[in-house]
């Protein structure tokens, strides 16, 4: 019986497997599909003149938007083919940094915010240790894990004196049985 059960599921198992397999497999060619119209989007926009006239894939600088363009976009509508709407650009990817990077610190600076923080954290794990262990917890803790096992204990009397009641039932029932067979 348990050899059929485990056989079961291993057939199981394997039909599954093999469903997630094609499934991969479908979405890899889905978007194997997919990047390749995004390259050729890609590669249609470099090459395609910018709406100033200049070539924005090469330069890196983006195409300038006509005025009524950016009132459309200002008020939340599809600007016209051929503009590029500033608002939706998630990353500027190849463009200069608007910004300075953050000044190095100084070794000992590092080290003192290091240093710091590590302290304050053990500091934290070791005032939550002692109050973990302190005498009205650890007291606290007694008191319920003895009264669970009180509870245990009488639900396990309770189920067994049901047990036994169930089972000399049973006993008297097949006795009638026999006297009346």
């Amino acid at each position: 019986m348990t050899v059929a059960i485990l056989l079961l599921a291993c057939v199981a198992l394997a039909g599954a497997v093999v469903a997630l397999a094609a499934a991969l497999k479908r979405m890899r060619t889905g978007l194997a599909a997919e990047l390749a119209a995004v390259r050729e989007k890609l590669a249609a926009l470099e090459a395609a003149p910018g709406v100033d006239g200049s070539r924005h894939g090469r330069a890196g600088a983006r195409p300038a938007v006509p005025e009524e363009s950016r009132d459309e976009a200002s008020r939340g509508a599809r600007p016209a083919t051929g503009a590029v709407d500033e608002e939706y650009v998630i990353t500027r990817l190849g463009d200069e940094p608007a910004q300075e990077p953050a000044p190095a610190l100084e070794t000992r600076l590092f080290a003192d915010l290091v240093l710091r923080e590590s302290v304050v954290k053990a500091a934290s794990f070791a005032y939550g240790v002692r109050r973990g262990l302190s005498p009205a917890n650890r007291n606290r803790i007694w008191f319920e894990m003895r009264r669970e096992v009180k509870r245990a204990r009488k639900q396990r009397k309770a189920e067994e004196r049901e047990a036994i009641r169930e089972w000399r039932a049973r006993q008297r029932a097949a006795l009638r049985e026999e006297d009346a067979a």
